[in-house]
């Protein structure tokens, strides 16, 4: 039988991407009893999930439920239901039940004993064989075809000849990842197939990413790659938040980037596309109060250099101390005043967000008012989506897996009411997925 007249597979549940989310929908539905395949287009499946374990895989954390959703401000009522299906704690227990010990670190973050992604993923894998689920990889999603079916290419594996493959499903779970690491399967391709079906979407953006500064070829040069610890950084502007944050973040030759940074990055972003630009202010002597800065800075320097005398001073030096003289204009050095509010609040202009392909994870995608409330889209009647491809975002620190994994599960429950109102083992009718 030739590739055009090949009849489709008939699947009942498919799940399109293998990942965190993608993998619990497929985990929910198979324990209702129902028939899974799994579709992916990497030749292994939860790739980014292990990149995501090379540091150390922060899983969760271990903050109360109220702190705890409030780490996803702009979208707290969109996410909110998913984690009260499925906390950080269920998380937790979950990766228990899988044979897997976690701990606490001493910053309320929550690893596996081993501090590594694969044995979970392993043990995950394993348990989902076990219950049925069938796993595909090489399969590249490219839409629906003329039939409705889910049309995919296939690659080619152990010399073998890439062709096509249609699956005809009774229910979609989409979990296609955002745009971030295209290198591993996440490059943000569904989004014209999904507008095309009249789904609305939002273009992706960068998120927990890096911004552009424009730094003098000196410093650039000789201090790009070094880290900015111990310091403390917040939104400059009445309407930004005023609380600093304490951590440390790293100069690169293009920008700066690290934690601190990743924590404001979602109202960096906003500020710039706004405004054209953001500015943070640093403060890079916390643990210093302004006044005994004023009273060490205001002694005669004598014949001392600068840098020794902010070094002996105000134990300015390295890497804080070049980028005060990134900053400071001649008359600062001569004014105590002056120079002491500097190193409180160094003012640092930022002119952009770094590539997509470079940020941890990504905004934008698929909005709420797309989606009911079990995730099935609105102008898609029995496909659901989950994961990062939906359009929320959260700081590092165990939020995103945590909320992938939950936005799984609750696209896997809804998915298994589809399929339960609607009485089938087969396939549903074209008709009522096309709405």
């Amino acid at each position: 039988m030739n590739k055009a007249t090949q009849s489709p597979a008939q699947v009942t549940a498919a799940v399109i991407g293998a990942g965190p989310a993608g993998l619990m929908a497929a985990e929910t539905l198979a324990a209702r009893g129902w028939s899974v395949d799994v579709y992916d287009g990497m030749p292994s499946v939860g790739r980014k999930f292990l990149l995501a374990g090379v540091g150390g895989m922060n899983i969760t954390h271990s903050e109360p439920q109220p702190a705890f959703v409030g780490r996803y401000p702009d979208r707290r009522d969109f996410v909110r239901p998913w984690l009260q299906a499925f906390s950080s704690d269920g998380l937790r227990q979950w990766v228990h039940d899988l044979g897997i010990e976690t701990f606490v670190g001493s910053s309320g973050r929550v690893f596996p004993r081993e501090m590594k992604a694969a044995p979970l993923l392993r043990a995950w894998l394993a348990r989902l064989r076990q219950d049925g689920v069938r796993i595909h990889v090489r399969h590249r999603w490219l839409g629906w075809d003329a039939e409705r079916n889910m049309l995919f290419k296939v690659g080619a594996r152990g010399g073998g000849i890439a062709g096509e493959a249609r699956v005809q499903p009774a229910v979609v779970v989409l979990a296609l990842g955002g745009g971030s690491w295209p290198r591993l399967g996440t490059d943000g391709a569904w989004l014209p197939l999904l507008e095309q079906q009249g789904v609305e979407v939002s273009p992706l953006k960068p998120a927990n990413c890096g911004f552009d500064v424009n730094w003098s070829e000196h410093f650039q040069q000789n201090f790009a790659g070094r880290p900015l610890k111990q310091i403390s950084i917040r939104l400059r502007g009445a309407d930004a938040p005023q609380e600093a944050q304490l951590g440390e973040c790293v100069v690169t030759a293009d920008g700066i980037e690290g934690s601190l940074i990743y924590a404001l990055s979602s109202s960096i972003r906003q500020r710039i596309e706004q405004d054209g630009d953001a500015c943070i202010a640093i403060d890079l002597l916390p643990d210093q109060s302004r006044e005994r800065l004023l009273r060490e800075l205001s002694k005669p320097r004598g014949s001392r250099s600068m840098a020794s005398y902010l070094r002996q001073r105000a134990r300015l030096e390295g890497v804080k101390a070049n980028l005060l003289r990134e900053v400071a204009v001649a008359e600062t050095w001569h004014n105590p005043e002056k120079l002491v509010d500097l190193i409180k609040a160094l003012p640092l202009r930022l002119v952009a967000p770094r590539p997509l392909s470079e940020a941890i994870s990504s905004a934008g995608g698929v909005p709420p008012a797309a989606l009911g409330p079990q995730l099935m889209l609105n102008a898609l009647p029995g496909v659901f989506c989950a994961g990062e491809m939906l359009d929320w975002e959260a700081p590092t620190g165990g939020y995103l897996l945590t909320a992938c994994f939950a936005s799984g599960r609750l696209a896997g429950e809804g998915a298994h009411l589809w399929l339960t109102r609607h009485q089938t083992r087969g396939p549903i009718d074209s008709n009522q997925i096309n709405g």
